[in-house]
């Protein structure tokens, strides 16, 4: 019996290539070719074609995945482009495989990231319907003040939407603990900036159950424990986007 079919942005997923997300984007800028030919977004692939992204021949071969918890610094952008960005965090941390990191942190953030050749786990953990926590320590500007706690946690208006509601906890009078289940672009610094204060610093603890406990610009392999657990806490999540339908 033939093998099945498979899309091409999974194909690259499964071959620890990038993220389907990623491989997407490659597709669409022509980057990505099937023997030979430059394809499109949605072809699917058979065992014995031959992909190339840039020129370099990808094949996809079972392996063992993976998982990796990086102290991000400040500075270091979350980018797999090594062509365009100096200070990515693929130079940085030099890897003798092909990684790339799971959601992203922000040039002037650090902290936390988790870098992987899983293209599923990063589909699953990056999908906001998910619920999954991630939690921030971020100092400010100016004092705290309890209606700042109490906004911020029943969700503020920014990029056209309103934030979800969240967990936040005032530490000190300049800092405090944020955790969020959803990613919006620069969400905690928007935040903040609707309320009148501006981030000074912003830290990721924790993504899920995975914490924070290795030296700035170092990284660790996941114990067995942790990806066990991880596992568990992503079981029912969707591997890919479904709207929503609107309910009368």
């Amino acid at each position: 019996m033939d093998k099945p079919l498979i899309r091409l942005n999974k194909y690259l997923s499964e071959a620890g290539h990038c993220s389907r997300r990623a491989a997407d984007k490659l597709i669409e800028e022509g980057r990505v070719t099937i023997n030979g030919k430059v394809t499109e977004i949605g072809t699917k692939v058979a065992p014995n074609d031959e992909i190339h992204v840039d020129g370099k021949l990808v094949k996809n071969s079972k392996k063992s995945s993976v998982y990796l918890a990086f102290n991000k610094p400040i500075g270091i952008v979350c980018t797999t482009d090594t062509r365009v960005e100096k200070n990515n965090i693929i130079d940085f941390i030099g890897y003798h495989k092909r990684i790339f990191p799971i959601g992203r942190l922000d040039k002037p953030s650090e902290g936390l990231i988790l870098l992987t050749d899983d293209g599923d786990i990063v589909n699953k953990i990056l999908r906001a319907s998910n619920n999954h926590e991630k939690e921030y320590i971020v100092t400010v500007n100016k004092p705290i003040s309890q209606t700042f706690v109490k906004r911020m946690s029943q969700g503020v208006p920014i990029l056209d939407t309103v934030t979800r509601k969240c967990k936040v906890e005032k530490l000190d009078t300049y800092e405090f603990k944020i955790i969020l289940t959803q990613g919006l672009n620069r969400q905690i610094r928007r935040m903040c900036e609707f309320l009148d204060y501006e981030v000074k610093t912003l830290k990721r603890t924790r993504i899920m159950n995975i914490k924070l406990d290795i030296p700035v610009g170092k990284y660790r392999e996941l114990s067995e424990t942790e990806l066990n657990e991880l596992n568990t806490l992503l079981k029912g999540s969707t591997k890919e986007f479904k709207p929503k339908t609107n309910k009368k």
